[in-house]
């Protein structure tokens, strides 16, 4: 099994299969517009636009279980993106990344790489994960953890030495 197995609903309502994405590292993080977190779309932004010509892509997730921090419609979180930030990477639905209702793909990543403590709970928005071109979660980076802190990670993963 790999990131790769599954399917999520595009910010514009499409379906897309992440097999789209083979080939690729991939950073997966859950987003947020109303948090103190949220200027990382600046630093994520800039390091796809470093990167996606070696086969560099962040999806964005959007998700309102961290005190009601992305409340608005995706039409309303793509646009607050677009303006904001000039965010040009995927953007996805809006999802539960925790409990009975999180997305099968984040039940995935949390059980492939989990949190601190081993806990596998996502504990806040823009928490990161790195997947290598095969699919694989190589690692799992905190909220706190900028965007231009991970470029090694990134860097590494590019060149297969992670």
């Amino acid at each position: 099994m790999s990131v790769y197995d599954f399917t999520a609903k595009r910010i514009d309502g499409s379906t897309q299969s992440l097999s789209e994405y083979q080939g690729n590292v991939l950073l997966i993080v859950n987003t947020a517009s109303k948090c103190g977190f949220t200027p990382q779309y600046e630093g994520l932004e800039a390091l796809y636009r470093k990167y996606q010509d070696e086969g560099f892509v962040i999806l964005g997730f959007p998700c309102n279980q961290f005190g009601r921090q992305e409340p608005g419609s995706e039409a309303e979180i793509a646009q607050f993106c677009q303006m904001t930030y000039d965010v040009t990477f995927p953007m996805f639905a809006k999802i539960d990344v925790n409990g009975r209702n999180a997305h099968p793909l984040y039940q995935y990543l949390k059980s492939e790489a989990g949190g601190v403590l081993g806990s596998q709970a996502i504990k806040w928005n823009f928490t990161k994960f790195l997947v290598n071109r095969q699919g694989k979660v190589l690692k799992r980076f905190a909220p706190t953890v900028s965007p231009s802190e991970m470029e090694q990670d990134v860097v590494e993963a590019l060149r297969g030495e992670a």
